[in-house]
């Protein structure tokens, strides 16, 4: 056996008095940098620490209404258009890029529970408590792109209203003219027809929420207050397939990558994502909220989407992620009743109890305008070594933290705390009991009762 040793000379390495210098070898090859990944490691460090100094995620508030924000939707065909509706029965379409309302309707008698935007980008279509379905034509681009709003007040296209009780939700099909309104049963209507073309009910409950498929037009999903989660086919003259959850769902959003997956935002504090073709286990929970998740809405990459809670908070998850990446929350803002992405997957709008439409940031360090190359490169390269060391104790442990509101943190705590004695009580029961009496259940089949078909 042959063994290498490090033989050093006495002579060359020892110091004949005190205050001599000690011998410093120098190696002055390019490529050997003995400290690279000390260096590297620093610079992680500090590009998560950077990355929480320049968190400013909030950019302003729209203000205009006189009564909660209930809902609103995006033109598929305008960046900046947003269109809101308000608890008060008043509609309008707002310039993300100046924050000033552009065009104000009419609305309804009462609360605007549904508002969205036909795949040309023309039609308004809005849906209230006082029973009635109106049609409103939207301002061109040039309209959006003069100062101040407009002052004559539109007149609806055309006003249908129904003896049955009020709508709780409008969606459109992502390329067709058709729409559909949730309320005692789904209705779907035709720009041109004053009655309903078709209708689906599936029990007498009311259907609180309904969403359009973004690949297949013909496919779409409701959830009602029965804590039903329906999937519908308009080939077909009866619904397709059926959840029935402990707890009801809010709204539900499409993922518009992966069409075949949505996910639901439910009143358990969770959101839960289904494959469409296998609705008898979730994909995954994503969890984080401690309240009744309202509202959610897709990034146009599939990638993330964004939710609004009854707990003052707005959260945004990766898709595949069980805990949320970021949350965002203003000493104002009240409960959040709808969110939504733009359509460049930049920002995110929010509106709430308190009146007002909030623009974030999507990522809240991003630096906003045009950015020189050398300023995008140092970017993308404290991206890189902070993802690369991002496993690592204290980077992980600054990238996570997020700085709460004192009432999320309590609840926080008290939540797991009350999770941690129910999964103690529950192993104690699957101890003291007969073995195979009672078989652990996955979370993501938990909160499922049954499936129909």
């Amino acid at each position: 056996m042959k063994v290498k040793v490090i033989s050093r000379s006495t002579d060359e390495f020892t110091r004949e008095r005190s205050k001599d210098l000690q011998r410093v070898f120098h190696n002055f090859d390019p490529n050997l940098r003995t400290q690279e990944k000390a260096v590297e490691y620093v610079r992680a460090l500090n590009a998560a620490k950077l990355e929480k100094v320049f968190a400013r995620p909030f950019i302003g508030a729209l203000d205009g209404h006189i009564d909660a924000v209930t809902c609103m939707a995006k033109n598929p065909n305008n960046l900046k258009g947003i269109v809101s509706g308000s608890a008060d029965g008043d509609i309008r379409l707002w310039d993300l890029a100046t924050r000033r309302t552009v065009c104000q309707f009419p609305g309804h008698q009462g609360s605007v529970q549904g508002v969205t935007v036909s795949t040309d980008g023309r039609i308004l279509v809005s849906c209230g408590s006082d029973s009635s379905v109106k049609l409103w034509s939207i301002p061109d681009d040039t309209v959006m792109d003069t100062e101040g709003s407009s002052s004559d007040s539109p007149k609806p296209l055309a006003d249908y209203v129904r003896t049955n009780p009020n709508f709780r939700a409008v969606d459109h099909q992502w390329d067709g003219n058709l729409f559909a309104t949730a309320g005692a049963q789904v209705d779907i209507w035709d720009h041109n027809r004053s009655q309903p073309v078709n209708s689906f009910e599936w029990g007498i409950d009311t259907v609180v929420s309904v969403r359009f498929n973004p690949g297949e037009p013909n496919i779409l999903a409701t959830s009602a207050s029965d804590r039903s989660i329906a999937v519908y086919d308009l080939r077909m003259s009866s619904p397709a397939r059926k959840l029935i959850m402990q707890t009801r769902t809010n709204s539900i959003a499409w993922n518009p990558r992966e069409p075949m997956n949505f996910t639901a935002a439910n009143e358990d504090c969770n959101c839960y994502s289904y494959d469409a073709r296998k609705l008898n286990e979730a994909k995954c929970v994503h969890k984080d909220h401690v309240s009744a998740v309202m509202d959610i809405d897709y990034s146009p990459t599939g990638r993330e989407f964004v939710t609004g809670s009854y707990d003052r908070t707005v959260r945004i998850f990766n898709y595949n992620a069980g805990h949320s990446r970021e949350i965002y929350h203003t000493k104002r803002m009240q409960r959040v009743f709808c969110v939504k992405f733009s359509s460049d997957a930049t920002y995110v709008i929010s509106g709430s109890d308190d009146t007002n439409l909030r623009l974030w940031k999507a990522n809240a360090s991003e630096q906003l305008g045009v950015l020189l190359p050398r300023e995008r490169k140092q970017h993308e390269y404290r991206e890189a070594v902070k993802n690369r060391y991002k496993h690592l104790p204290e980077v992980k442990r600054i990238v996570r933290h997020r700085h709460l509101p004192k009432p999320i943190y309590k609840a926080s705590a008290l939540r797991r705390t009350m999770q941690d004695a129910e999964r103690r009580k529950e192993d104690r029961r699957r101890a003291h009991s007969a073995p195979g009496s009672m078989p652990k259940e996955s979370v993501r089949k938990r909160r499922i009762i049954k499936e129909i078909e």
